[in-house]
């Protein structure tokens, strides 16, 4: 009997591990590193891992963090190999880990990464004349790293609610209308100046839900984005960008959001897929009770 249950103990490990192993190395698994700061948090660190997995589709997610990193603080850190990112990495199992004093040559370094994203801080995202240098710079940097085998991704953020305190938002006379099409003219700006693969048109996207029956309610604190809907709606804006099908929101939402407005967040990143720098308009009333 003690042989057996032992067999049985090393038959459920072999199998748990075997499991996990097969789950991170599936020939189709997507693997997506963020070079950012709070509003790369906000939008690939909560629900874009879930839709993909009720989805079928295996995902990893890597997010380099330092808070209200701009693109110059990211060409800075590279040039000095310097190791002061959180390192935040969804594996393809779902299981977050998190590790500190991390360089952005290391995280290039630790997957075969299929795509590598870059941003603006958000204070400097209407800025066109703040991408110049840093960005082409970080561009050739990571193909230099990665042989030129990564597809570069955009991120695109959002303007701030009309109401936010930022200091930054001064940069646009305190104005949404004027951040967003500031927000706009830059990242098409972007494609200009370097190869972009994929734009993420997250800002578009919040800015579409807007319009909704929401309303300018999708931060949390005039900038980053409400825990619920707001991150639900970069999520799914990431998750079409990514795999070119809308959002599975009738197969998951997260706990604080509603169906009506998990059809609000599907919609409005399916039109911002659609036309990235442009608001469409959406129903003042919810869809579904």
């Amino acid at each position: 009997m003690k042989n057996t249950g032992r067999f049985s103990l090393f038959l459920c490990l072999w199998i748990s591990f075997s499991g996990q192993v097969l789950a991170q190395d599936q020939p189709d698994t997507l693997r997506v590193l963020a070079i950012g700061n709070s509003f790369s948090q906000d939008a690939v660190e909560q629900y874009l891992h879930e839709l993909a997995e009720v989805a079928g589709k295996p995902l990893i997610i890597g997010n380099m963090y330092i808070g209200g990193a701009p693109l110059s603080l990211h060409w800075s850190n590279v040039q000095g190999d310097k190791a002061t990112y959180s390192y935040r990495k969804i594996g393809a199992d779902g299981v977050k880990v998190t590790r500190d004093k991390v360089s952005i040559l290391t995280a290039l370094q630790d997957e075969q990464w299929d795509y590598v994203s870059l941003q603006q801080a958000s204070s400097l995202s209407g800025k066109a004349d703040t991408y110049r240098l840093p960005l082409p710079a970080l561009h050739r940097y990571i193909d230099s790293i990665t042989a030129g085998q990564v597809k570069h991704i955009w991120h695109q953020t959002w303007a701030y609610a009309a109401n936010s305190t930022h200091k930054g938002f001064a940069n646009y006379d305190n104005d949404q209308q004027t951040m967003y099409r500031a927000i706009m003219e830059a990242s098409a700006n972007a494609g200009k100046l370097v190869r972009i693969d994929l734009l993420i048109p997250c800002g578009t996207a919040i800015q579409n839900a807007r319009t909704s029956f929401i309303g300018d309610n999708l931060t949390r604190d005039g900038y980053h984005l409400d825990l619920h809907i707001g991150r639900f709606v970069a999520a799914c804006t990431w998750f079409e960008a990514l795999f070119g099908q809308e959002a599975p929101v009738n197969r998951y939402r997260p706990d604080g959001v509603s169906e009506a407005q998990a059809e609000v967040a599907q919609m409005a990143a399916h039109e911002a897929v659609q036309q990235p720098f442009s608001v469409t308009e959406m129903d003042a009333e919810p869809i579904s009770p």
